[in-house]
């Protein structure tokens, strides 16, 4: 893979961040952020692109696979995505500020 196309799959890695009670505790006590992210993305890409996309220090990836639940639509059954959530510890003193506030 190019440096070019690489570049442009950690791009695409981060689909969003997360915002909940949960992410914004951990936030606070232990300087962690929650991403959305790609299922095929591992540790070290979700780390990179958070290095790039927001010029911060990382010092740790967590990651959890969530399965997609069954669904029925009256007669018809489907079944929701699987997706990943990734819990990103910041470097001391480093700060992602997703709200625009100080």
């Amino acid at each position: 893979m190019t440096a070019a196309a690489h570049e442009e799959r950690l791009m695409t890695v981060l689909q969003g961040p997360l915002l909940t009670e949960k992410g914004a505790v951990s936030a606070e006590l232990y300087n962690q952020v929650v991403f959305k992210v790609r299922t095929d993305a591992t540790k070290a890409e979700i780390k990179k692109a958070v290095e790039l996309l927001f010029d911060v220090k990382v010092d740790g990836v967590q990651v959890i696979n969530y399965g997609g639940k069954n669904k029925r639509f009256g007669m018809t059954r489907g079944r929701r995505k699987d997706w990943k959530k990734a819990y990103v510890r910041l470097a001391e003193g480093s700060q992602i500020d997703f709200l625009g506030t100080e």
